[in-house]
């Protein structure tokens, strides 16, 4: 990505203390367990850690270091019974959720030669997780729980640690990048607009504003010609140019790329939202008309560009590329009500990681329902599994995502130059249409290929957003 972040995730285990004089056969047990859990947190992120807790002090403790590192997540391992207070205090002050790691070490116990250490050591996490629980619902924190076991490994336990670290993740680039608006939402588009106040207050997203005017300047001082060769190659890599395409055509769209790279470095932005609404001459002329190919560049190292300023799809698309690795713009096009399909897609900078097939470039003399005219890029996402994720708002300004999963089938398309494919719904296309509309999601959704909606419920858990899911 052009701008990296880490997130930050604290981890601690809990023991009963009364235990272990009585047995100490448990210390190094219990260390040698919570040392082999730390290995299985992904090191995508940086690990907080809190040790091994069987006391109210420790476990204040763990919770300074977890306070002060500004943790996007905890998971806290239940090595065995543990009365709740050796957890309490270590999330007491913390808003981000906490995941019982109820995992058991032996898939079953030796019944007749096990012993009350053994029993206790190697077969008994199950026995704290209910109080735990209990008591974070008491305190009103957001919670969830992994059981499985260590013995023989277990994917599933596994998946479930790498999907939070992956939402845990979205709330830190949220928290560490910022989001730019580059001119203003498209004219009348009211379901877009956005409180920037409220979009930090409720999601950490700060906002810097741009004009249009400093984004015309923005490449004057790019002279690097070794730079914007390598760039105008990697364009030429992308994309196929219609009527083909050299170095030479693509080297101003090459040089504002590598501007704008820099740009987006030095203003720590994760995400950009924009839309040009005038009368393109001259330099603005030429800006505008490569804006589509030159944001999808971006796209395509992890910065979420938005077109018609849209925010909120951006944190949409940034969402998904963060946790599936792509994230692409779309929208309703159409219903093929002959074999009851979905037609989505949009027209503008796009995602070339969704794309099952080299992306297409070409040249137009107008862009639709906008001024001017330039170069449209045309995406064709795979063909499989398919994820929308929708961010909208109530009246209050609470934010809600909206999710559906489906299948992108094989059959034609339009050849408008813009992104779009035929989407097969379990519900069908019109009771999407139906349902999907009633959820008050905005007409700009994002989209990515696999299905990740289990993904993003762990995303909303964490930013503390509820989530209306439409179909699966």
């Amino acid at each position: 990505m052009l701008v990296n972040t880490k997130a930050r995730v604290g981890v601690f285990s809990i023991a009963l203390g009364a235990y272990l004089p009585q047995f100490p056969s448990l210390v190094p047990e219990f260390e040698a367990q919570y040392e082999a859990f730390k290995k299985t947190i992904p090191d995508t992120v940086e690990l907080i850690d809190g040790g091994l807790i069987t006391t109210k002090e420790q476990s204040q403790a763990a919770g300074d270091k977890f306070r002060a590192a500004d943790v996007d997540l905890v998971f806290m391992q239940l090595l065995t019974y543990a009365t709740s207070y050796n957890m309490l205090p270590a999330i007491r002050d913390l808003d981000v959720p906490v995941i019982l790691v109820n995992v058991q070490k032996l898939k079953a116990l030796d019944y007749d030669h096990t012993d009350i250490a053994s029993w206790l050591g190697e077969g008994y996490a199950c026995g704290a997780v209910g109080e735990s629980a209990a008591d974070l619902q008491r305190f009103g924190k957001r919670f969830d729980v992994i059981t499985g076991v260590v013995e023989g490994g277990d994917p599933a336990v596994q998946r479930e640690i790498e999907d939070w670290c992956k939402a845990a993740q979205v709330r830190r680039r949220f928290r560490d990048t910022n989001i730019a608006q580059i001119g203003r939402p498209y004219p009348g588009m009211m379901d877009l607009y956005i409180d920037e106040t409220n979009l930090y207050r409720r999601m950490f997203l700060y906002t810097k504003q741009f004009d249009w005017e400093k984004m015309w300047a923005i490449a004057d001082n790019i002279t690097d010609e070794a730079l914007i060769r390598a760039k105008a190659e990697d364009i030429l890599d992308t994309f196929d140019i219609e009527g083909g395409g050299s170095i030479e055509e693509v080297w101003e769209m090459a040089k504002y790329v590598v501007a704008f790279e820099q740009w987006v470095k030095d203003e720590k932005l994760g995400l950009i939202a924009s839309h040009y609404d005038g009368f393109a001459q001259g330099k603005a002329g030429l800006l505008d008309s490569m804006l589509i190919p030159a944001f999808s560049m971006l796209i395509k190292q992890g910065t979420a560009c938005a077109v018609e300023g849209d925010m909120k799809v951006a944190m949409g698309m940034s969402i998904l590329s963060t946790i599936a690795g792509e994230g692409q713009l779309a929208e309703m096009y159409s219903i093929d009500f002959n074999d009851d399909t979905a037609i989505i897609g949009h027209s503008g900078s796009g995602d070339a990681r969704i794309s099952g097939k080299k992306p297409s470039m070409k040249i137009v003399k107008v862009f639709h329902g906008k001024t001017g005219g330039g170069y449209l890029t045309q995406f064709y996402p795979r063909l499989g599994p398919v994820t929308y994720l929708a961010i909208t708002q109530d009246g209050d300004g609470n934010f809600k995502f909206i999710v559906a999963e489906a299948e992108n089938i094989d059959g034609k398309v339009l050849s408008i130059g813009d992104t779009n494919n035929r989407v097969k719904f379990t519900c069908g296309a019109r009771e999407f249409v139906n349902r999907w509309s009633l959820a008050g999601p905005t007409h700009h959704f994002a989209e990515a290929t696999g299905r990740h909606i289990d993904t993003i419920l762990k995303v909303a858990k964490i930013l503390n957003v509820p989530v209306e899911i439409v179909t699966r």
